[in-house]
């Protein structure tokens, strides 16, 4: 019997959008295993914390049995290597997005060369969202419920409203 292919899907998700969402549903069809790794984030000012990423992001992807939520710090490779990861699943929108995620997958390769890094790119109907534009839309006042879902845009109303 093989060994289970873990895959890990980092980021910050603040907040995960429905591309993020995307990329989790054609990974638990892909592998036996994917955690959903969210960023501390000391380098970024996010809008929601940590526990409140989390929590979010726990909420949407429940519907997976295979798909697990873990807050982690550090370098991702350190992560992935540490939960027996085999794959590093990154979603790529644009070239530009490519460029950077091309480099990140070599460095990766260099420090961790047992997890290989998947590219998916997102159902063209989510491939122009980001979670910036969706936080700076919503924070402008504008409509970003068709880019998250229900949950997610429900908590960010909240949020913003608390500010």
């Amino acid at each position: 019997m093989s060994n289970p292919v873990i895959a890990v899907y980092p980021g910050t998700f603040d907040p995960i959008t429905l591309g993020h969402q995307d990329l989790i549903r054609r990974g638990a069809d892909l592998f036996d295993t994917v955690i959903v790794a969210v960023a501390a984030a000391h380098h970024k000012k996010t809008l929601f914390s940590l526990e409140e990423r989390l929590d979010t992001v726990r909420e949407v992807v429940k519907v997976y049995a295979n798909v697990r939520v873990e807050p982690f710090t550090g370098l991702v490779r350190d992560f992935a290597v540490g939960h027996g990861a085999k794959a590093m699943l990154r979603g790529v929108r644009s070239v530009t997005d490519f460029d950077f995620e091309n480099q990140l997958a070599g460095m990766n390769r260099a420090l961790a060369p047992d997890v290989d890094t998947v590219f998916l790119t997102p159902d063209s109907r989510f491939q122009y969202i980001s979670s910036t534009l969706v936080r700076e839309i919503a924070t402008l006042k504008g409509d970003v419920a068709q880019f998250v879902a229900p949950i997610v845009h429900q908590r960010l109303l909240q949020k913003l409203v608390s500010q």
